[in-house]
């Protein structure tokens, strides 16, 4: 139990020690290496296809990931999205309305050697994108 007159004391401490703490040193930061999340705190957010890009991995690994630059339609942020799977890339055009997700990585980052790729594609225009892939359900004709 602290003293009669220690609340200067804490008072400091805490706010020396907020510092401390990943999620407030995020909120507080301005402008200048200013670190944002593109969907502003929501789970999911849909977007337009803007064009399909490939990526090469980081090291020690070869290959060329197959993603997608996504402008969401709640901010016109333009986020780059990976297409999971053999062929899921093949479902998706320019243009289509598309549902992304965060991939998971610690504290929102990229996942392994996909960098700069920190989300991945579910829907398209409506229809699951696994469902597409796997021929259960077709793309609906514009």
């Amino acid at each position: 139990m602290p003293g009669e007159f220690a609340a200067r004391k804490l008072e400091s401490d805490r706010r020396r020690f907020k510092w401390k703490d990943i999620y407030y040193i995020e909120s507080q930061r301005r402008s200048g290496g200013r670190t944002t999340d593109p969907l502003e705190g929501a789970p999911q957010g849909s977007g337009i296809v803007i064009e399909k890009v490939g990526r090469e991995q980081k090291q020690p690994h070869s290959g060329i990931i197959k993603c997608c630059r996504v402008q969401l339609v709640k901010n016109g942020i333009t986020v780059t999205a990976h297409a999971p799977r053999d062929g899921a890339i093949k479902f998706i055009d320019e243009h289509d309305e598309v549902l992304i997700e965060g991939l998971g990585g610690s504290q929102g980052g990229a996942i392994g050697s996909m960098w700069g790729v920190k989300f991945k594609i579910v829907k398209v225009n409506g229809i699951s994108l696994e469902e597409l892939r796997t021929g259960r359900k077709e793309k609906p004709k514009r």
